[in-house]
C-alpha cells in the first residue's frame, strides 16, 4: 500500500488500514456522523474533535522531446485497466452500509452524500470514524491522498477511512514506475507493440489514471461532482510554452476519458493564459506549483474569465482546484531568515507559509463573491476550491501536522503525502482555522518584507526549483524507461 511504500505509518493509523482477506474490515473500517443532517460548516463553530483516529506536489504531463503530443490511437493501454463495473463495484463494495445526509459544498446544498453509518458491519466488527471523515463533515475539507501506484486497489482502504480524492505528478510516478515490477508486463508489452520510451509512459500513466478515477466515480456522483477527484500532469517539458499546454491537456482529457480527472497545469506566467483556455473548453483543471498570493490571483482570474468565455449553458461540470504549495515556502523562508540571524528574524521560522495561506484563502472570498461571480453562479458555476498542497513537514522541529492544522476550513482540499497524511489520523486536530488569526498573518506577512524579504521573489524561486524538480523526475525516468526497452529488444533478437 502506499503508506508503507513511501512513508512510516505509526500504529494508530496503520491498525485502522487493516482488512481481512476476504475483503472486510478487520479494524477501524468507517463509520459516520449522525444520520441527522449536520449544518453548513459556514455556519458552524469552530467545533474541535481530536479524535481517536481510527483510521503535492505537482508537474505538467504530455509531450515529446521537440514539444510535440504524442499521438495514442485511443484510452486503451496495451494491457487492459481492470474492468471499469468491477473497480467501482469494489469501491463500493468496500464502504460499510451507509445513510444519507446533506452536505453544504460551495456555500450551496448538493445532493445526498453517502456516510457511513455507526454500528457493526457483515463480519461483526464495529465501525468507526476517522479524522478525515470529521475533516470532511464537520468543517468541510476534503481530504486527498497524494500518491498513486499499483495496484490502484490499494487505495480503497484509504477511501473507506475517508479519502475523497488523489493527486499525482511526475515524481509520483517516477517513483512508482522504478521502484516496482508491477508496470513491468504492461511495459515489455508496449514495447513489444513498437511503442518508443515517452510513448509507454503515458500509456502506463493513463491506466493508473482511469483506473483510479472508476474507485473514485462513486463520491464523485454523490457529490454530484464536487469530489472524488484524481489529477494527472501535463508533460513538465511544456511548462513555459502556452499552446503546447493547451494542447496536451486536450490530449490527455480525451485519452483518459474520465468525468472525474483533473487535468494538473502549472501556475507559471506562460501557462496562466493556458488554463483560461482549457476551461473555456470545458475542462476541468487543477493548476498546480502556485507560491504567492499574486500569481494565486492571476489563476482566479484566469479561471473565471475561461468560464466566462466558455460559451456553455451549464458550467456545473466544469470545475477547479488551485494548488497551494505550503511547506516549501517556510523551507526556503527559513534559510533566509537565518541568514539575517536577528532575533526577531529567527523568531519568525516556521510562521512564513500559514500565514500566506491564509490571506490566500482572504483573498478567495473576496473573488469569489460580488456581481461578476454571482452572474457565473446562475449558470451553475462552482468557486475554484483552494488545494493546501506540499503538506509534509521538512523541518523535524516542528509539529507534524503544521500545514494540516492551521488550514482547515470549508471549501478548502488538503492533499497529503503519506507523511502528513499518517499523522493527521493518528492526532490530527479537526476545528476550523483559516480564517483564525488573519490579523497576525497579516503581521507577519508584513514583518518578512521589513525584513527584506521579497514574496514575489521567493514565488518566482520556488516555481523554478518545482519545474526544476518534475523535469529531472520526468527525464529520468524516461532515460530508465529508454534503456529497460533497449534491453529488451536486445534480449528479443538474441
Amino acid at each position: 500500500m502506499g503508506l508503507h511504500k513511501h512513508g512510516v505509518l505509526s500504529a494508530k493509523a496503520r491498525s485502522y488500514l487493516t482488512m481481512r482477506t476476504n475483503g472486510k474490515w478487520e479494524k477501524g473500517a468507517v463509520s459516520a456522523p449522525s444520520a441527522k443532517p449536520h449544518n453548513n460548516p459556514r455556519d458552524q463553530p469552530a467545533a474541535t474533535s481530536r479524535s481517536s483516529p481510527t483510521t503535492s506536489e505537482a508537474t505538467p504531463a504530455g509531450a515529446t522531446m521537440a514539444g510535440t503530443v504524442p499521438k495514442l490511437a485511443a484510452p486503451r493501454p496495451a494491457a487492459a485497466p481492470l474492468p471499469s463495473q468491477s473497480l467501482r463495484s469494489a469501491a463500493l463494495a468496500f464502504a460499510p452500509s451507509a445513510r444519507r445526509f446533506r452536505v453544504s459544498i460551495s456555500g450551496r446544498a448538493r445532493s445526498p452524500v453517502i456516510a457511513m453509518a455507526s454500528g457493526k458491519e457483515g463480519n461483526g466488527a464495529a465501525t468507526k470514524r476517522t479524522t478525515l471523515h470529521d475533516l470532511y463533515d464537520l468543517q468541510g475539507q476534503s481530504p486527498w491522498y497524494d500518491n498513486l501506484c499499483r495496484p490502484v486497489t490499494d487505495l480503497l482502504p484509504y477511501i473507506a477511512n475517508g479519502v475523497r480524492g488523489v493527486t499525482s505528478n511526475p515524481t509520483i510516478f517516477e517513483k512508482a514506475i522504478s521502484s516496482s515490477n508491477a508496470y513491468d508486463d504492461q511495459f515489455k508489452q508496449l514495447i513489444s507493440a513498437g511503442k518508443d520510451a515517452e510513448s509507454a509512459y503515458w500509456e502506463l500513466v493513463i491506466k493508473d489514471i482511469q483506473d483510479a478515477c472508476k474507485l473514485f466515480e462513486p463520491i464523485y456522483d454523490e457529490t454530484d461532482g464536487a469530489d472524488g477527484y484524481v489529477s494527472v500532469e501535463v508533460s513538465p517539458r511544456l511548462a513555459n510554452e502556452t499552446q503546447g499546454t493547451v494542447e496536451a491537456a486536450k490530449w490527455l482529457h480525451k485519452v483518459v476519458n474520465r468525468p472525474n480527472v483533473y487535468i494538473k497545469i502549472p501556475a507559471t506566467a506562460e501557462c496562466v493564459p493556458s488554463i483560461q483556455e482549457v476551461i473555456a473548453n470545458g475542462i476541468s483543471v487543477n493548476v498546480t506549483l502556485i507560491f504567492s498570493v499574486a500569481r494565486y490571483e492571476a489563476v482566479i482570474d484566469a479561471y473565471i474569465a475561461g468560464l466566462e468565455s466558455s460559451g456553455l449553458s451549464d458550467l456545473s461540470r466544469v470545475t477547479s482546484v488551485a494548488s497551494f504549495f505550503v511547506s516549501r515556502v517556510d523551507s526556503l523562508i527559513d534559510k533566509n531568515l537565518e541568514k539575517i540571524g536577528t532575533p526577531e528574524a529567527l523568531a519568525l521560522r516556521g510562521k512564513a507559509a500559514v500565514a500566506q495561506a491564509k490571506l490566500a484563502n482572504q483573498l478567495y472570498l473576496k473573488k469569489f463573491s460580488g456581481p461578476r461571480w454571482e452572474a457565473l453562479v446562475k449558470k451553475g458555476a462552482k468557486k475554484q476550491r483552494l488545494l493546501w498542497a506540499s503538506t509534509s513537514v521538512k523541518n523535524p522541529a516542528y509539529s507534524d501536522t503544521l500545514y494540516v492544522d492551521p488550514l482547515i476550513g470549508p471549501d478548502t482540499v488538503s492533499t497529503m503525502p503519506d507523511q502528513a497524511l499518517s499523522a493527521f489520523l493518528d492526532h490530527g486536530t479537526v476545528a476550523r482555522t483559516i480564517d483564525a488569526n488573519v490579523s497576525e498573518a497579516e503581521g507577519i506577512y508584513s514583518a518578512l518584507e521589513k525584513l527584506g524579504i521579497s514574496w514575489e521573489e521567493v514565488g518566482k524561486q520556488l516555481e523554478h526549483e518545482g519545474v526544476t524538480s518534475f523535469k529531472k523526475s520526468f527525464d529520468s525516468l524516461l532515460t530508465s524507461l529508454t534503456e529497460k526497452g533497449n534491453a529488451l529488444k536486445t534480449a528479443a533478437n538474441l
